[in-house]
């Protein structure tokens, strides 16, 4: 209510430099955009370790069992592999644009259809270096990609609704 009552004097008296929000409040708006900015940094961090841990003892579970060779698990490596790449380049991307927010709507929409354009350029090209290249194993490889796909998804979906309720 103090608030508005000042809103009400400010706009009644003219003073344009009273218009503005009072320090207090900008100061609070600021550290919540930090706040989720570093939540958000800490969130893909944990993802992307998620992602190597899990791929990591897929790829140990396969080299031990089903009287399997090595390449496999080097391949399942390889596709997890692209998988981290396409996180990280997520990751690196939400942290960009957070740092520059002030975009228009339409400048904003362009570099999203950019970075999206750009991971799936990312994702092609290096599971062609795999399969072509390489020459790995490509069942192994879609695998390794698919598992590390779903550990970036479902890892996103439950460590934010953690943090949300954390809050």
């Amino acid at each position: 209510m103090d608030l508005e009552k000042r809103a009400n004097l400010n706009l009644e008296t003219g003073d344009a430099k009273q218009q503005s929000l009072t320090p207090p409040l900008n100061a609070a708006i600021i550290a919540a955009l930090f706040n989720a900015e570093v939540q958000e940094r800490r969130l893909a961090r944990k993802v992307l370790g998620l992602q190597i841990l899990v791929l990591l003892v897929a790829a140990g579970i396969t080299a031990y069992s089903w009287k399997s060779s090595p390449q496999y698990a080097i391949a399942v490596l390889g596709g997890g592999g692209v998988s981290v790449l396409n996180g990280a380049l997520l990751a690196w991307r939400m942290s960009r644009a957070a740092q520059n927010p002030n975009h228009d709507a339409h400048q904003q929409l362009r570099l999203m259809y950019f970075y999206a354009a750009e991971r799936f350029l990312a994702v092609v090209v290096s599971l062609g270096i795999c399969l072509a290249v390489l020459k790995l194993m490509p069942l192994g490889v879609l695998s390794g990609f698919v598992l590390g796909q779903a550990v970036l998804l479902v890892s996103r979906l439950f460590l934010k609704i953690k943090t949300e309720d954390s809050d």
